[in-house]
């Protein structure tokens, strides 16, 4: 059986998560702490210790850069999923790193101003650690208290996705491919804590959303 290993709110093992779920394919999770990542060590053979990571017998897939989307296209390709056809090649190489980087930066940070929601208490102070070693002192304050202007800026850089979706069910196409996915795992972190909304006048993306938790192969 194919095992996710992650922690839950993680953008990119949502992603991973979702095509999952769409292949229909059984799979296990096997949630890490956000601050021990071990077993992800020991299963790379100590060549990485981010997560995701996808186990399927003897065989462990892992990112090999920041744009990589190796799992993504293992699974592709193991379950047939189409995610990644000829005709969309090199679109989805522009359009991913600006989900991964201009909405990623933004949604993550609104999900993390709500941490102690949803962060176990043992790891608590790891990852407060981790967040101020990574984005400086009192970073977690500063997001919250800048909360409104986070919003805003997140609702307009999904503007063009809102606009892809006047003429199409999906970013692409008449089905989901890798983007779909992409930026649903973004937006699900994004919508993780359950403090926030897709902005009201992003109507098209806001059923687009609906759709994308859904649709099954």
């Amino acid at each position: 059986m194919i095992e996710l290993i992650q922690f839950p709110w993680s953008p990119y093992c949502i992603v991973q998560r979702r095509i999952l779920e769409f292949s229909g394919t059984p799979f296990r999770v096997v949630n890490v702490p956000n601050g021990d990542r071990s077993l992800v060590w020991k299963l790379t053979q100590e060549r990485y210790y981010q997560v995701p990571v996808v186990r399927n017998g003897r065989t462990v897939v892992f990112e090999t850069g920041e744009n990589s989307q190796v799992i993504a296209k293992y699974l592709d390709d193991l379950l047939q999923l189409d995610l990644f056809p000829r005709r969309w090649a090199g679109i989805q190489d522009l359009l991913w790193p600006y989900i991964e980087g201009e909405i990623e930066g933004l949604g993550f940070k609104l999900n993390d101003i709500y941490w102690k929601e949803f962060v176990p208490p043992a790891d608590q102070l790891r990852f407060l650690r981790h967040k101020e070693r990574k984005f400086g002192r009192g970073c977690l304050k500063a997001w919250k208290l800048d909360q409104r202007n986070l919003l805003k800026s997140l609702a307009d850089h999904l503007i063009p996705f809102e606009q892809m979706l006047a003429t199409r069910p999906f970013l692409l196409d008449d089905r989901p491919r890798f983007v779909d996915f992409d930026l649903l795992g973004i937006l699900d972190n994004f919508l993780y804590s359950g403090h926030h909304r897709i902005a009201p006048r992003l109507k098209r993306l806001k059923d687009w959303h609906r759709r994308m938790c859904q649709v099954r192969r």
